[in-house]
């Protein structure tokens, strides 16, 4: 496994392997890896002549009041687990390099970027898509890997590489989950030991929705209490939101059917958690 820091080398990198016919799979990363980024790369393994992974924080999708400073980073374990998984390349950028002195430019999006995770995070949506756009003109992949536990992010970016006809194909793979529920992601480190316990309300709450849909509720406004119910009963839970949506639209929907979205972000403590379900699918 290489690793690259600047964004030419490696632009120049994929280009002479592209020209050699060989297809790239991506995964593009913010680090701190854990199993769930895991089976994004060992899936593009199978994808791809040439895998490649990036590793940056990227400062122009979080907000002042967020954690950028603190978002936690392990380039030496993220190496280790790139490598075991199979990756040939590791691109690992600055911000410096990524968006250079007069760097000026941006990608909006219309109405999907506008509910759920939009509204809480202004401009987070527009900020993934540059860096998104970026990303995909140095590292040039056929295809690329995101993870379901970012719905929401998935979703715009298939509408982004659609709108803009970028040749790459957008893989969304399954939400990997703890033994006991919590769906895997690097601001879980953040949690103190009870925060972690209190944390599995928002996988009970996914629970309870997915039982009551399958006896027959289609209701939005009883299952939402059910779920408001389940993370109302942890005292240090505050609920940012807890939404049923169509789940290619993001559109609000009358009553939950197959396919309907579930998706809430929740904050334990200081920490801000997101899950979601497409109700009638396999958890």
């Amino acid at each position: 496994m290489r690793l690259i820091h600047d964004a030419q080398e490696m632009q120049s990198e994929v280009l002479a392997l592209k020209k050699l016919g060989k297809r790239i799979a991506f995964v593009p990363t913010m680090g701190f890896l854990h199993e769930g980024h895991a089976s994004l790369l060992r899936e593009g393994r199978k994808l791809g002549d040439i895998l490649v992974l990036s590793i940056f924080v990227n400062p122009t999708q979080f907000a002042a009041n967020e954690d950028l400073g603190n978002y936690p980073r392990n380039l030496a374990g993220d190496m280790t687990l790139a490598e075991a998984c199979g990756t040939d390349l590791l691109f690992a950028p600055t911000a410096a390099d990524m968006y250079p002195a007069g760097f000026q430019t941006t990608v909006s999006l219309g109405s999907l970027t506008e509910p759920l995770c939009g509204a809480s995070r202004p401009g987070h949506f527009n900020g993934v898509a540059v860096v998104v756009t970026k990303l995909f003109g140095i590292v040039q992949p056929d295809v690329a890997l995101f993870g379901k536990k970012d719905f929401q992010q998935l979703a715009v970016i298939r509408q982004m590489t659609r709108d803009l006809n970028l040749p790459v194909e957008i893989i969304g793979m399954p939400i990997v989950r703890e033994p006991d529920g919590l769906a895997m992601s690097s601001r879980n480190s953040y949690l103190s030991p009870v925060e972690r316990q209190q944390a599995l309300c928002l996988y009970q709450a996914i629970q309870k929705v997915r039982e009551l849909f399958s006896q027959g509720e289609s209701s939005v406004e009883r299952l939402l209490a059910e779920a408001r119910r389940q993370i109302e009963s942890v005292p240090s839970a505050v609920i940012d939101y807890l939404e049923l949506r169509d789940g290619t639209t993001l559109t609000p929907v009358g009553l939950a059917g197959k396919g309907t979205l579930f998706a809430l972000a929740v904050k334990i403590g200081s920490t801000r958690l997101i899950d979601n379900t497409l109700l009638g699918d396999e958890p």
